[in-house]
């Protein structure tokens, strides 16, 4: 937000130059982001100065050009080559001299040189308007007044003043800070100024001969609406004044009726708008909701389709304008109106939101309906725009203030206890200072006793609600850097729970990304097509799009989402983890549930020239969930096959009745939902559920053996319907002590065994803790593995 220098030296006497403004600004939470020095007009008229045109004969050379003779107060006159129609002897004019740059409005600036014209010497430029910035006259020449003296700089003539314009980074919380009125108020309280009063004396009403009926029918949406009417203006070019004033902060002069709409907007941060008060039709104006699918072109010539919950200005006929937001194209001031409908509203915050998002609108207006305005200046507001408007464009008031306001909004009551501001501040400020500051910040103090304070929080501070946002309010004015900091300092020693969850997760995330995976954070905002149960999600009461009407149920679709971006831009091959939440309700509460979710598609490697890309597979995906388990000590698991809701086929790991994870091939259904046309392998681990399990592991040493283990082989022809898992069960069943593990380290199944059978080969490790182990005891063991293979699953030793 850019506040001028000299405009909010309008509002409080201080000598204070713009660096010490700055500073003061940062230190009571105004972030100044930048100071810069401004002209009103580019080049500032440097060099421009007053001439006398003393000759003026027709070019020896040209029948279009001029010399003259110029007298610009040095002493000696100068010759000027001019091919302006309207030159003539005995004019005063601007002169750019020898050395200056020019700005013209229209293209680059340009330096002055002694030249030659058709062999004639000139030493300037008389100029135009256009040809240094002053307006967009270009018939000829600017032909000032008789009173102008020779010499006179030109800047000191037009009565340009160079200005300084802070950018500050406005926080949102902010409202009552955006505009020079606001942010004065700040640097009143810091230096215990006054803030200089509104003069709103003059403001007359002529009668009541042009009044447009205004009625209000949602006063949800519009609390407060004023309005009145002007008749007899002059929609013209805004004084040289006004549109400097507007050009410092990066504003373009439009007309002087909206530009002092929109000085008064950044004067004192209330929006107006302006109607041409001829084009209502029947007199009169309704503030209400139109129908669904009404159609209405904005003044950037964009028809829009409204919904239900716009608030709109209409008329008897039509809508006009989207209120709070953006004018109508057809029912906007231009050069040939004469009567206005000038209006001054507070208008719900959320409403304005919903409708600006809706349309993707960002205006000065909206800005700050949506932050919230102060509903007690709209009438001050509508009187000083008057004023100005007949000041600049003529014109008499033609209806008294219309002012529709129901309900008025109080101000907020605050009990503040000076033991708490003494406590949150760090820092005893003493009663009377706190007090004296509350008061320059216009709170009202209603009674005071020595322990406390009963407030009165004004409506333009619409962030001031509670004891403590007073306090910060209070600790912005003294001052950040005014708190000490203490030379001791006592804390108290927490024991942490254990396991400590921050370092489990980093733990994970660690291992995930030292083997390829990459973290992605997802909105937690979802469209409600991707919920599993509509009647258990937590919706959003004002959601700002279709596609952010509820939050997630699963982990599932975001990091779809993710795929599908990356395999979008030519990044096929994507392995992802994310730490987040679920949200659900169940009788009648909210849920939160953490988990993390996994994600692979593609090739396990980057393509190779001496070796083939393989494909990501279920496998790949079961051995990264093996790994995190068996990193936390999380054994003993039961597994089954994986519920089909969300997956093509996968497997589950459950500690009884719960499921611990869910992970597999991501179903056909969601795949399309997400736009893929690639496998995708995704794991859900509920994260809540590993915790409990982490935390109820008892970790056991035992002491390395000393003695070594010794490892046999069986190659075993069985029946294709036997799993490993069955015989690693008869293994374990057959030798419990010695046993240390089994693996299967080939399959085969071909024509070259009979049908129906497969060929498994298997490892055992053998080892005892108290001696080595000799081939007897080895053999009886194999012997005894062999039987009971044979005879529990039917194995026959190839």
């Amino acid at each position: 937000m850019k506040i001028s220098y000299n405009w909010l030296k309008q509002f409080i006497d201080t000598d204070k130059n713009p660096e010490e403004i700055s500073t003061i600004l940062t230190a009571i939470g105004l972030e100044v982001e930048s100071l810069e020095k401004v002209q009103a007009i580019p080049g500032g008229l440097e060099g421009l100065v007053i001439g006398y045109v003393k000759e003026c004969e027709q070019h020896p050379n040209a029948d279009r050009l001029r010399v003259t003779k110029v007298d610009v107060g040095v002493g000696e006159d100068i010759q000027v080559v001019c091919g302006a129609p309207n030159v003539a002897k005995g004019q005063k004019v601007v002169v750019a001299t020898v050395g200056c740059t020019v700005y013209p409005n229209i293209g680059e600036p340009f330096k002055i040189n002694k030249s030659k014209i058709r062999g004639e010497s000139s030493e300037g430029m008389i100029c135009a308007e256009d040809e240094i910035g002053l307006g967009e006259g270009h018939a000829g020449i600017m032909v000032l007044p008789e009173e102008a003296v020779v010499g006179t700089l030109a800047k000191n003539y037009f009565n340009l003043n160079d200005d300084y314009v802070f950018e500050i980074g406005l926080t949102p919380n902010r409202a009552d800070a955006a505009s020079h009125l606001g942010v004065a108020r700040d640097i009143a309280a810091f230096l215990e100024l006054p803030i200089k009063p509104n003069n709103l004396g003059d403001f007359k009403i002529k009668d009541n001969s042009f009044a447009i009926e205004v009625e209000v029918l949602d006063t949800d949406a519009a609390p407060r609406y004023s309005g009145l009417t002007i008749s007899g203006l002059t929609v013209k070019e805004s004084p040289s004044w006004l549109k400097e004033k507007l050009a410092v902060i990066g504003l373009r002069s439009i007309n002087n009726v909206v530009d002092a709409t929109n000085y008064i907007l950044h004067d004192l941060g209330q929006p107006l708008h302006a109607f041409d008060a001829d084009k209502i039709v029947g007199g009169k104006i309704i503030v209400k909701k139109c129908e669904a699918e009404t159609k209405f072109k904005t003044l950037d010539e964009v028809e829009r389709t409204l919904s239900a919950d716009n608030l709109m200005i209409c008329d008897t006929e039509k809508p006009l304008c989207i209120a709070g937001v953006f004018g109508g194209l057809n029912s906007g001031v231009t050069e040939s109106t004469t009567n206005i409908f000038l209006e001054s509203a507070y208008f719900n915050a959320v409403s304005v939101r919903k409708t600006a998002k809706r349309f993707a609108l960002k205006t000065d207006s909206s800005f700050r309906f949506e932050r919230g305005t102060d509903p007690e200046i709209t009438v001050v507001a509508l009187k000083k725009a008057a004023l100005l408007i007949q000041e600049i464009a003529g014109g008499e008031i033609t209806s008294d203030i219309f002012d529709n306001y129901p309900k008025p909004v109080a101000p907020f009551d605050v009990e503040l206890s000076f033991e708490k501001v003494d406590q949150l501040i760090g820092k005893a400020l003493g009663n009377q200072k706190i007090t004296g500051i509350i008061k320059a910040l216009g709170i009202e103090v209603g009674n005071e006793t020595t322990t406390g304070l009963q407030l009165k929080v004004p409506t333009y501070k619409v962030d001031v609600t509670r004891s403590v946002d007073v306090i910060e309010e209070v600790l912005r004015i003294y001052g950040y850097d005014n708190i000490e900091i203490p030379q001791k300092v006592n804390a108290s020693l927490n024991v942490s729970p254990k396991p400590d969850k921050e370092v489990i997760q980093n733990t994970i995330a660690d291992m995930l990304s030292a083997n390829g995976f990459f973290e992605i954070l997802a909105n937690s905002l979802t469209k409600s097509s991707y919920s599993e149960n509509l009647d258990e999600a937590v919706k959003i009461l004002n959601p700002l799009s279709s596609d952010l009407d509820v939050m997630r149920q699963t982990m599932l679709y975001s990091g779809l989402e993710a795929v599908a971006y990356n395999q979008n831009r030519r990044t096929a091959d994507v392995k992802f983890y994310e730490f987040g939440k679920t949200y659900h309700t169940a009788n009648g509460k909210y849920q939160e549930d953490n988990h993390l979710s996994i994600f692979l598609s593609g090739k396990v490697e980057t393509e190779q020239w001496n070796q083939k890309a393989n494909a990501i597979s279920f496998f790949h995906l079961k051995a990264t969930v093996d790994a995190i388990l068996k990193r936390l000590g999380v054994v003993n698991l039961q597994s089954d096959e994986a519920d089909g809701k969300d997956f093509e086929y996968g497997i589950q790991y459950r500690r009884g009745a719960k499921v611990l994870v869910s992970f597999g091939a991501v179903a056909k259904k969601d795949l399309k939902l997400a736009d893929i046309s690639k496998p995708v392998f995704y794991a859900d681990i509920n994260w809540d559920m590993l915790m409990m399990l982490v935390k109820s592991n008892k970790i056991s040493y035992k002491e390395v053996s000393k003695f070594p283990a010794v490892r046999r082989d069986l190659s075993l022809l069985i029946n294709e319907d036997v799993r490993f898992e069955d015989l690693k069960r008869i293994a374990v069943k057959t030798e419990k002590a010695l046993l240390k593990e089994v693996n299967v380290f080939d399959v085969y199944q071909g024509d070259k065994l009979p049908e129906g059978k497969k060929s498994y080969a298997l490892s055992f490790t053998l080892q005892d803790e108290q001696k080595t182990l000799d081939d007897k005891q080895i053999d009886a063991i194999m012997q005894k593995l062999i039987a009971n293979f044979g005879k529990e699953a039917g194995a026959e030793i190839r």
